[in-house]
C-alpha cells in the first residue's frame, strides 16, 4: 500500500473498486488504516484480513488485505513520520517474501516516502534496492509507457557517483537488461540505443572520455554478443530519435537523465519496471503526493496502468520459463 500518509492507501482502494483486473489481488499493508481510508473515501468495500495470499478468496466487493507491521498512532497525513516509513518497508520486504515463495506471482508497488524511511532507520533510498538486496539479484530500473522505454545504467546515486559508476561492466549489464525488458514487452530483437554520459555523448573526447573509455567498448562487446545497440548518442536527443520510432529502448547514464523525458510525456501512462528480479514488479510512476493525500484527489490511473503492465510482463516472463 506504500506509505500510508501518501496517496498510496487511496489510489489501491480506488483501483480495486473501480476497475476489473482479472486477477487475484491482495494488498499487504495496514488493515485498519485501509478500512478508514475507504471510509473516508466513500467506497463501499469490505476489508478482509488474512494472514497470506494463499488463503485469498476473491469476491465482488471485497478487498483482502495482508497485516504489514502495524500503526501505533493515527496517520496524520501529508506528513513524514517513521511509523508510515516502517510499515511500506515491512510491506514490501513481506511482498518479498512471498514472491520469493512462489505464494504471489508479481508485485505492484504504491509509492514510499524515503525521508519517512529514513526517520525510521531503514537505510535503503528506494524499492529497487530493498529488492534487489533481499532478492539477492542485480537489478535495473526500467521506466517505460507507450512513447518511450527507458533503462536506468544508475539509480539512486548522486550526479558525482553516477560518474564514478560508469564502467564497461556496469554499461554492458544495463544493455543486456534492456534487451530484456524490451522482450518482457514483446520486442524480440530491440533496437537499443545508448545515450552518451557528457554533453554531445563527449565529443570525441573533449567533454569527457568516458564514452571512449566505457560506453563504446561495452557497446561493442553487446553487439559481438549479438545485440542490435548503438551509441553513444547525445543525451539531448536520443530520447526525441527514440520516440518517432528509430530506437525500441534507450539507456540512460544517471537517474535524471532518464527520467525527465519519460515524466513530461506524462504521468499516468507511465509504469517503473525493476528488470533482473526473478519475479515481476512494476510501481506507478509518482510519488507519495502529500500535498494532496487524505482529500481525495488521488488519480488510481497510473497503478491501474502499472498493474496492467505488470500483467503484461508477467504472461511474457512465463512464456520464457
Amino acid at each position: 500500500m506504500g506509505d500510508p500518509a501518501g496517496v498510496g492507501p487511496e489510489v489501491c482502494l480506488k483501483m480495486l473498486a473501480n476497475y476489473e483486473l482479472d486477477t487475484r489481488p491482495v494488498i499487504i499493508g495496514d488493515v485498519d488504516e485501509l478500512r478508514r481510508q475507504a471510509d473516508g473515501l466513500g467506497l463501499a468495500l469490505h476489508i478482509d484480513e488474512i494472514a497470506r495470499p494463499s488463503l485469498s478468496r476473491p469476491e465482488a466487493g471485497k478487498i483482502e488485505v495482508i497485516q504489514a507491521g502495524g500503526l501505533p498512532d493515527p496517520v496524520t497525513m501529508g506528513q513524514v513520520d517513521a511509523a508510515c516509513g516502517q510499515i511500506a518497508y515491512d510491506s514490501v520486504k513481506l511482498a518479498i517474501d512471498f514472491a520469493l515463495s512462489g505464494e504471489i506471482d508479481a508485485i505492484v508497488t504504491a509509492p514510499i516516502n524515503k525521508a519517512a524511511m529514513s526517520a525510521a532507520g531503514i537505510g535503503f533510498p528506494g524499492h529497487t534496492e530493498i529488492l534487489a538486496h533481499f532478492a539477492n539479484s542485480d537489478v535495473a530500473m526500467m521506466l517505460a509507457n507507450e512513447q518511450l522505454r527507458v533503462v536506468l545504467a544508475s539509480i539512486h546515486v548522486s550526479l558525482r557517483q553516477a560518474i564514478e559508476d560508469c564502467t564497461i561492466t556496469s554499461q554492458l549489464y544495463a544493455i543486456r537488461l534492456a534487451q530484456l525488458g524490451a522482450q518482457a514487452f514483446g520486442i524480440e530483437s530491440p533496437r537499443i540505443a545508448v545515450a552518451g554520459l557528457n554533453p554531445h555523448a563527449g565529443e570525441s573526447g573533449l567533454f569527457g572520455r568516458e564514452e571512449l573509455e566505457m560506453i563504446s567498448p561495452a557497446i561493442e562487446t553487446a553487439k559481438a554478443e549479438g545485440l542490435n545497440v548503438s551509441g553513444p548518442w547525445p543525451g539531448d536527443t536520443v530520447f526525441m530519435q527514440a520516440r518517432e520510432g528509430h530506437f525500441d529502448v534507450v539507456v540512460a547514464q544517471y537517474h535524471d537523465q532518464g527520467l525527465i523525458p519519460i515524466k513530461y510525456l506524462g504521468i499516468a501512462d507511465g509504469v517503473n519496471v525493476t528488470l533482473g528480479l526473478p519475479f515481476v514488479r512494476t510501481s506507478p510512476d509518482h510519488g507519495t503526493a502529500f500535498d494532496i493525500a487524505g482529500q481525495n484527489r488521488g488519480d488510481e490511473s497510473s497503478m491501474v496502468y502499472a498493474f496492467r503492465q505488470a500483467q503484461r510482463l508477467l504472461a511474457g516472463f512465463q512464456a520464457k520459463e
